[in-house]
């Protein structure tokens, strides 16, 4: 039995020395797409909606269906809702059906672009 501590205590010893590294970060999990990079990298101006992070062509023709037709309509929606995220991503929810992911893509896009911005 002694035999068979001294045993793990050595082997716990020598984890003691290794270091744990995580793996470099891949394409995959990069925290921001290449369509977020593209929209906070320059001022909104005329852009379509579907330019924001988040929206696709079918979330982008319901917006487009309710009036929301331009990224600064959608722009002042999450200002007039205080750039708050939790009203913005129920209020993309209800009005066009976003899932938690695109929601969260879109906030963060529109909130990164008017740190830049505003």
């Amino acid at each position: 039995m002694a035999a068979v501590c001294r045993a793990l205590t050595t082997r716990v010893s020598r984890l003691d020395d290794v270091a744990v590294t995580s793996p470099p970060p891949t394409e995959d999990m990069s925290s921001t797409s290449q369509k977020h990079k593209e929209f906070v990298a320059e001022p909104m101006g005329e852009k379509n909606v579907m330019s924001l992070a988040g929206i696709g062509d079918a979330l982008g023709r319901r917006l487009e269906d309710k009036g929301f037709d331009k990224a600064y309509v959608v722009l002042g929606q999450f200002l007039v809702l205080k750039k708050e995220e939790e009203l913005f991503t129920d209020w993309l929810k209800d009005t066009c059906g976003a899932n938690s992911k695109q929601q969260r893509d879109c906030y963060n896009c529109l909130r990164e672009w008017c740190d830049s911005f505003l």
